[in-house]
């Protein structure tokens, strides 16, 4: 299986080297890799304290089981029980989720999932086992329309076949459009998306019990995350552990 899985990355990142064939994707800078060493070490090679929960990062890294978390996440916990994040949402990584997201740039799916990966193996997360199965959030109809794909399911394929585990996009179903998170305020952000998703009629019986990882691009308030664990709880998930692209440092989400 793992042979399998790197037979197949090797041959995604050849067809993602034809496609940004010498530059990095971040700096410009001429080589055949989709990111430069330097870039690669700068912005994804760091493993910097962060909370165990939400990911976001903390001042020093703690090894007990409430001081490796947030104040936030602390006086109200969410509906998830980890996250795990390649690197912050913040310049120039930013353009990479957005050129993936609003730019089509769907070649890029392959070098998250592999950023993604790393991640997670070199995150305290990877003590625990990993997850039973992966599902990527879901987006509704009209803009899965509008967009042609799911950003989010993109890179979910690869970074299963990464991790050896089984992939179900059809565990959530989004049972209504939604306003775009991004032109909320901060406060407008859990009305939105409540009661949004459920399960899925033929994952009902199943996902009690399970490890559920949710695959997603960024996470900025966390309030679509949430939402998506709170409803994988309802229907008995034991645990939920997100695993994010890039994570908006808190206080730079839209107020």
């Amino acid at each position: 299986m793992l042979l399998d899985s790197r037979l197949w990355m090797q041959r995604c990142l050849r067809q993602l080297q034809h496609v940004l064939p010498s530059s990095c994707a971040l700096c410009g800078a001429s080589g055949r890799q989709a990111l430069c060493a330097g870039c690669h070490a700068h912005y994804f090679g760091l493993t910097r304290p962060r909370c165990r929960q939400c990911a976001a990062p903390l001042a020093t890294a703690h090894d007990d089981a409430d001081s490796d978390r947030c104040g936030d996440c602390l006086g109200q916990p969410p509906a998830f029980d980890a996250t795990v994040t390649a690197s912050d949402y913040s310049p120039p990584v930013d353009q990479l989720a957005l050129a993936l997201k609003f730019g089509g740039r769907l070649a890029l799916a392959p070098l998250f999932a592999q950023l993604q990966r790393d991640a997670l193996l070199r995150s305290p997360a990877a003590a625990a086992p990993l997850p039973d199965w992966l599902t990527a959030v879901p987006l509704g109809p009209r803009r899965l329309r509008e967009r042609g794909f799911n950003q989010a399911l993109e890179v979910a394929k690869p970074l299963a076949r990464l991790l050896g585990l089984p992939l179900y996009p059809q565990l959530l179903q989004r049972l209504r459009d939604t306003r775009a998170q991004s032109l909320l305020a901060q406060d407008e952000r859990h009305g939105n998306l409540r009661e949004a998703f459920t399960v899925s009629q033929a994952f009902i019986d199943t996902v009690r019990g399970r490890h559920v990882g949710v695959v997603d691009d960024v996470l900025t308030t966390g309030a679509t995350l949430n939402e998506v664990a709170a409803t994988l709880k309802r229907f008995g998930a034991a645990r939920v552990t997100n695993l994010i692209f890039a994570r908006t440092p808190p206080g730079h989400a839209k107020q």
